[in-house]
């Protein structure tokens, strides 16, 4: 019998392992990454693609042709589509990021061989019908314009702006971007991204030879799409410094979103910056979370983040709070910053942020299809699994010290991009 009234006896992680994928090539050229686990007859198949040919008058090709891509083909209506995927029990799936875009497939595996040929028309025969292009213009149009009255989106919206300029990180979007897009543009756009030669196939769950030869045989074969292309790379200069007001006088609360350029996933520094921020604000217990919510009440929720992306890093605080203590809360965040810099943090503290952050690593390897997930962060990093064990391990030994030096190194909280949308 348990006894409920002790705690369960906490232990140490000492290793955490990662099922490596298997790297093959389709007969044209593609390569397949496959995490081939998992007793359930189900697999998932990512085509991912990257971003190409930025143009900072037509912002919204990339994420356009990413929503529509699965609305029509000169054989099938977006609802024939729709309907045939639902039969055989499949799910299709677009994502669009900054830096890639995606078109996932979920199978169970005795249908593979119907389903991924209705996948293979979408990536070469995809024809953006106007009346399609018409409805998604509208609906975005009245989503932007129910996202502009939250002070959070404009916080969010305003500060990658300022950070990121007119780049797919940052670009200001507004309505009439979205009626100045052309179907003959997300023709031309298709073409040149949706091609072989930019693609790269991750594969999770049960796949032997057989869902591989299946795969080879229907996607391996020649495509249609063959334009010009140039994958999107940025550089960017610090904003020094800058603070953005934007005023709402009548309101109840306001956002505020803070940070500035920062360090990515191949910088030595990233590990040991992770274990920083989640000090700061990246956990329930984190300090920002003890002193903003729990001590002085003004919010429901505050956090920070660090994020890595191709051509870029950057790190923010977020949160929301009561317009009349909105000054207030941005003084104690800074108190908090500074006294990273200044007292070192006790071991105590630090011991629980190391087991918090290493129990998340281990619950969110759960599967075949979150192993692929941590493979691709790396993949696209231009990494390897040595990233990873670097992690742990700074994670496991960083002192108080290192951490102090850390905070004293990127956290200039005069060079912050400060943004606040509501009332100050």
């Amino acid at each position: 019998m348990f006894n409920r009234t002790l705690a369960p006896e906490s232990k140490h992680i000492d290793e955490i392992h990662f099922i490596e994928p298997l790297k093959q090539q389709l007969d044209n050229g593609i390569s397949v990454f496959t995490v081939n686990a998992g007793k359930q007859e189900l697999v998932r198949i990512e085509f991912i693609f990257e971003n190409v040919n930025w143009n900072p008058s037509k912002p919204l090709e990339a994420i356009s042709v990413s929503h529509l891509i699965s609305n029509g083909t000169p054989e099938l209506s977006a609802r024939e589509i729709a309907d045939q995927v639902d039969y055989y029990g499949a799910f299709l799936q677009t994502e669009y990021g900054a830096d890639q875009s995606t078109v996932k497939l979920y199978t169970l595996n005795k249908h593979l061989v119907s389903v991924l040929p209705i996948l293979r028309s979408i990536l070469n025969d995809s024809i953006f019908p106007e009346q399609e292009l018409a409805i998604f213009v509208q609906n975005q149009k009245q989503s932007l314009q129910v996202s502009l009255q939250k002070n959070d989106y404009l916080a969010r919206k305003t500060f990658a702006n300022a950070l990121f300029g007119d780049t797919t990180y940052g670009s200001n979007i507004d309505a009439a971007d979205y009626d100045a897009i052309k179907r003959e543009d997300l023709l031309a756009y298709f073409k040149s991204a949706y091609k072989p030669e930019n693609c790269t196939i991750f594969v999770a769950g049960k796949f032997e030879e057989a869902e591989f030869n299946i795969l080879n045989s229907v996607i391996g074969g020649k495509w249609s799409n063959h334009g010009q292309s140039t994958v999107n790379q940025f550089s960017f200069t610090e904003t020094r410094g800058a603070e953005l007001l934007i005023e709402k006088p009548e309101a109840l609360q306001s956002a505020i979103r803070m940070g500035t350029l920062g360090i990515t996933r191949k910088n030595v520094d990233f590990a040991g910056f992770q274990v920083l921020n989640c000090l700061l604000g990246g956990y329930f217990g984190s300090r920002l979370m003890a002193n903003i919510r729990e001590d002085k009440g003004y919010t429901y929720g505050i956090g920070s983040a660090v994020t890595s992306l191709k051509d870029a890093g950057y790190f923010f605080i977020a949160t929301e709070v009561g317009a009349d203590v909105c000054a207030s809360a941005l003084t104690e965040i800074e108190k908090e910053i500074d006294l990273l810099k200044t007292v070192l943090v006790p071991e105590a503290e630090l011991d629980l942020v190391r087991n918090y952050m290493l129990g998340s690593m281990l619950g969110s390897l759960e599967n075949a299809f979150s192993h692929a997930d941590k493979f691709k962060n790396v993949y696209f990093s231009g990494l390897d699994y040595g990233y990873y064990e670097n992690y742990i391990q700074t994670v496991k030994h960083i002192t108080p010290a290192e951490l102090q030096q850390l905070a004293i190194r990127y956290l200039n909280t005069e060079n912050f991009v400060k943004v606040v949308v509501g009332k100050k």
